[in-house]
């Protein structure tokens, strides 16, 4: 039996190596759904390629992209985002965000839900979370309603299964030449799930 060569300490890095990504501002893509400061951006992203970082985290916010109403989705802005860090050499984990941004400790930024999902909040706001002093909060769609027809005929299942499936459609040559090496789903607010714990307002 022939004894195996020992490993060099580069190869003992690579065996255990892991990637490194970093998160993205919040507001990259703004609440018009606008890719802003483009060229600044890229300059960002190919510095973070030279310091060996292996790609970014985006939020894919759904206040963003089905804005306009139920269905209607609009990727432009998204596309451009990741067309630009396909060009700069990196990979994305992208979060499909079906919470609102804003509104707590450190945020800058405000992207709430869509205006037509507040809409129906307005007439049934059992949507929404609600703690034991009647006190709502509008950042996500409670899970009791994830199997009610509420939404025009849909569930918030329902809902979110369209997004995704949306998504998929428009960036499928993206997703085929690798660049989306994950998607990850945002369950709640500012941490998964967190409400009622910790609103800022209260």
């Amino acid at each position: 039996m022939q004894a195996s060569t020992p490993l060099s300490e580069n190869e003992k890095m690579l065996a255990n190596y892991v990637p490194v990504y970093v998160m993205l501002p919040l507001g990259v893509v703004t609440v018009d759904n606008v890719l802003e400061n483009k060229d600044g951006l890229e300059k960002h992203l190919k510095e973070l390629k030279a310091a060996g970082v292996d790609g970014v985290m985006e939020d894919v916010w759904w206040g963003i992209v089905e804005s306009k109403g139920p269905k209607l989705y609009d990727w432009n802005a998204y596309r451009s985002l990741f067309e630009l860090i396909q060009q700069c050499g990196l990979k994305i984990q992208a979060i499909m965000s079906f919470h609102q941004c804003g509104g707590n400790v450190g945020d800058a930024v405000n992207i709430p839900l869509p205006q037509w999902v507040l809409d129906v909040g307005e007439s049934d706001p059992d949507i929404f979370y609600t703690n034991r002093t009647g006190n709502r909060n509008k950042e996500y769609l409670t899970i009791g309603v994830d199997n009610q027809s509420l939404f025009g005929g849909r569930t918030a299942v329902q809902i979110y299964n369209d997004y995704m499936q949306s998504f998929r459609d428009n960036m499928s040559d993206l997703l085929e030449a690798g660049l989306v090496i994950d998607i990850e789903v945002g369950l709640g607010p500012a941490g998964e799930l967190r409400y009622p714990s910790y609103p800022e307002s209260q």
